[in-house]
């Protein structure tokens, strides 16, 4: 008679008679996600909140400002002639961020730049949650230095509504991408968004976390 797989899993012997061995070697338990907030956010939580309350005179703990995502963007003028750069591009998105990236298409058709509607030209990864304070940590602390010549990130970015956005010229001062494979380089466009509404508001709170604005010398996170 063929033995069960309830009865391999309980050892001793089948049905049969015939003596079942069970490995000794102990079995390992199927991955877990990680466990716990970010560092950065327990540092929003117990740190920068209070203080930035205090320092602004915020009666209430909602009111003081929070970031709601980041969205990088890439965009390629020539992704229309070579399909090609525009899936490695997305691919590389999804490597530094861990989330796969939206392919972005036009809007409007531009004759100029022989540009159809609804043309592929870029990639696009909002980013919410604890995977956008994992990036934004993994950026200030190791990608940041590997900028060559840095001199500080603009402090003249904002958009009047407390959101902030910068460039970045190559995408391989990320350190998730490898140099061997990198057949194209090209930038991107980083945004935070905030619910400051205001500038000052939004620039101190991207202060608290580290930010390394030009000129300035950033805050320390423990």
């Amino acid at each position: 008679m063929a033995t069960t797989k309830a009865e391999k899993g309980k050892g001793g012997k089948a049905a049969g008679g015939k003596e079942i061995k069970v490995s000794a070697l102990p079995v390992e338990a199927a991955p877990k996600a990680s466990v716990g907030k970010p560092r950065l956010q327990v540092h929003y939580e117990q740190v920068v909140r209070p203080r930035l309350q205090k320092a602004f005179g915020l009666a209430n703990p909602m009111q003081v400002p929070r970031i709601t995502k980041v969205v990088l963007n890439v965009g390629m003028g020539e992704a229309a002639r070579s399909p090609k750069l525009l899936d490695v591009a997305a691919e590389e998105l999804a490597q530094i961020t861990g989330q796969k990236a939206v392919i972005t298409r036009a809007k409007k058709a531009i004759s100029n730049f022989n540009l159809r509607e609804g043309l592929p030209v870029g990639a696009r990864v909002t980013l919410r949650g604890a995977r956008m304070y994992e990036f934004l940590d993994r950026f200030i602390n190791l990608t940041v230095p590997r900028i060559r010549d840095f001199r500080g990130l603009p402090n003249r970015s904002f958009d009047g509504r407390g959101n902030y956005t910068f460039g970045i010229k190559e995408q391989m001062i990320f350190p998730e991408i490898d140099f061997d494979k990198v057949e194209n380089i090209h930038g991107m466009d980083i945004t935070i968004v905030t619910t400051a509404g205001r500038d000052d508001l939004a620039m101190a709170l991207l202060r608290e976390f580290g930010w390394p604005f030009r000129g300035e010398t950033p805050a320390r996170v423990a």
